[in-house]
């Protein structure tokens, strides 16, 4: 088995003049990058960390813009020997204190040799870092300049083994970016190689991505899956992407894109957001799989993304679904590559009362997407609060066993052994089988138990999200002890588009109304909020727990 680094030598060699990634900016052309320059730019960063006396197996923590350096950075790292970690850049979205405490807390704990970054982001690394931290080295990319490297020069990349640790994912988080999931060679090959037959990856295949390289769909599925086994990329930034959505689709228009992987969230913002103007000329009829990658996945979500772009020949056939993790390298399951997604419609009151996903006869149901099967290297099983398996249509934590997984968390011993039970890993995910089909309900650790019964604050979150006058995608669902009657009670924090304020308690009372018909949650606890209240990941989730902070800390509700 090859490595990371062999595999972007041996086609550095083979077929160098290959364009393998094309990079798209806004204001700027497309610029198309062959495997000849990937090395040749990489070797520049390779060069400037040797020059450090960099070791190899040491971590390198990239703090860089989307865009070439990041690119180069990374491979140049590999090729060093040393192991790339890609953070998020501090973007509005981020609270900038929870910001500096991650990454102040991501030093001390991975204890990386070195930190990359761009000029104008040299202080905040240098404040991060302290007078103790472990950082030996900051270096700016802006000043590592392109240069010719001979092909003798030594590259310690090249003398890793498949079993040496290659790069560290780190979970997205506003206060958890210091759990660093340490990934082998041997791991990620094995992951590309049961994947790419899942979805049938050929080299016909043109990946079109927009996705953050510092979250493990971005990393792996949107950037060295395709690189690795020569399928061209096109990359676009993620902000670009939420600024222009339309981008996303006139590339793949424009360079016959065959495949790419969505958030869910990004089907409705997609259809809501592009306008038919955007969409002059635009032909999506080259898109074979278009693949829902996060829990939870709504049908509605895909319904409402088909309605929006079949005029423009995005086919039915083409909606898909992952469930995917970092600590797995990337995809668990693969559903609607060969057949239509399943749709499992089960009864409200048996799921949350129960904990049983049971078929649903007449009201009260609910439409559950399947996740598909686990891919042929992984195995899954559910299990109940004694970690005991169940049997199909049964909700308890989703473990799995492959050839994929993790060597750790990086530096965190403790954690690692706290989530391995038995030879299986422990996701913290809840979910059920049907028919060997993965369904995913929710997270274990953001579960609310309200007089007995399983509240998933997801499946709140999206039917507030609903509501006119709720900005989408930017509502949170958490549960606060209630000392009085000795259970939990929901809390419901919804963003608003509506500048008056004194239109916000008729829009709270929507909002209860909304809820107590449609669920069987009584809710009275509704804070209406102005637009970037809410906190969210470094993925773009909404970080339920970070809100329930602010929300404490608030004096008075608005409702």
């Amino acid at each position: 088995m090859l490595t990371v680094a062999q595999t972007i030598f041996r086609h550095y060699q083979d077929t160098p003049g290959k364009v393998c990634l094309t990079l798209l900016e806004t204001r700027q052309p497309d610029k198309p990058i062959t495997y000849d320059l990937l090395f040749r730019a990489s070797l520049s960063y390779t060069r400037a960390l040797v020059e450090q006396r960099v070791q190899p197996g040491e971590v390198i923590i990239l703090i860089l813009p989307h865009g070439e350096a990041l690119v180069y950075a990374f491979f140049g790292a590999v090729l060093a020997g040393a192991v790339p970690a890609i953070m998020p850049f501090l973007t509005e979205k981020l609270s900038p204190e929870q910001y500096h405490r991650s990454l102040k807390a991501l030093f001390a704990v991975t204890r990386p040799a070195a930190v990359i970054t761009s000029s104008d982001f040299l202080s905040e690394v240098q404040r991060a870092m302290g007078t103790d931290s472990s950082v030996r080295l900051v270096l700016d990319a802006g000043q590592i300049a392109y240069q010719a490297v001979a092909d003798g020069a030594p590259l310690p990349g090249l003398q890793r083994q498949p079993s040496d640790l290659v790069l560290l994912q780190h979970s997205s988080g506003t206060t958890g970016l210091q759990k660093g999931v340490a990934l082998s060679n041997r791991a990620v090959f094995n992951q590309v190689e049961a994947y790419a037959p899942a979805i049938q990856l050929s080299p016909q295949d043109v990946v079109v991505s927009w996705l953050p390289l510092y979250h493990d769909m971005g990393l792996i599925a949107g950037f060295l899956m395709p690189l690795l086994t020569g399928t061209h990329l096109v990359l676009m930034s993620p902000f670009d992407w939420v600024r222009a959505p339309y981008r996303l689709l006139q590339a793949v228009s424009r360079y016959k894109g065959t495949l790419s992987w969505l958030p869910n969230f990004a089907y409705n913002f997609c259809a809501q957001k592009i306008r038919p103007r955007d969409l002059e000329n635009v032909d999506l009829s080259s898109w074979r799989a278009v693949i829902n990658c996060s829990e939870p996945m709504y049908w509605s979500s895909h319904a409402q993304f088909l309605q929006r772009f079949q005029p423009y020949g995005l086919r039915p056939q083409a909606l898909a679904t992952c469930y995917a993790m970092a600590e797995n390298v990337f995809a668990v399951t693969q559903g609607g590559i060969d057949q239509p997604v399943r749709v499992d419609e089960i009864d409200r009151r048996a799921l949350q009362e129960q904990r049983r996903a049971t078929p649903a006869q007449g009201n009260g149901a609910i439409k559950m997407l399947s996740a598909g099967r686990p891919i042929h290297n992984t195995s899954v099983r559910i299990l109940d609060d004694h970690g005991a398996p169940l049997p199909e249509r049964r909700v308890g934590e989703i473990a799995l066993q492959s050839n994929c997984l993790l060597s750790s968390y990086y530096n965190r011993p403790e954690l690692t052994s706290q989530s391995f039970r038995d030879g299986w890993y422990l996701t913290g995910d809840l979910g059920y089988l049907a028919d060997g089909e993965v369904f995913i309900t929710g997270r274990k650790k953001d579960l609310i138990i309200v007089g007995g019964k399983n509240i998933y604050p997801q499946d709140l979150e999206y039917l507030a999200g609903e509501v006119p006058g709720v900005h989408p995608g930017r509502v949170a669902v958490f549960g606060l002890p209630n000392e009085t009657t000795g259970t939990e009670e929901v809390v419901l924090v919804a963003e608003t588009d509506l500048p008056d304020p004194q239109s916000w308690p008729t829009l709270a009372d929507e909002l209860r109304s909304v809820i107590t018909r449609s669920s069987d949650i009584a809710l009275r606890r509704v804070h209406i909020v102005p637009y970037g209240w809410l906190l969210k990941t470094s993925s773009g989730k909404v970080a339920r727990r970070a809100n329930r902070d602010k929300y404490l800390s608030e004096q008075t509700p608005h409702a």
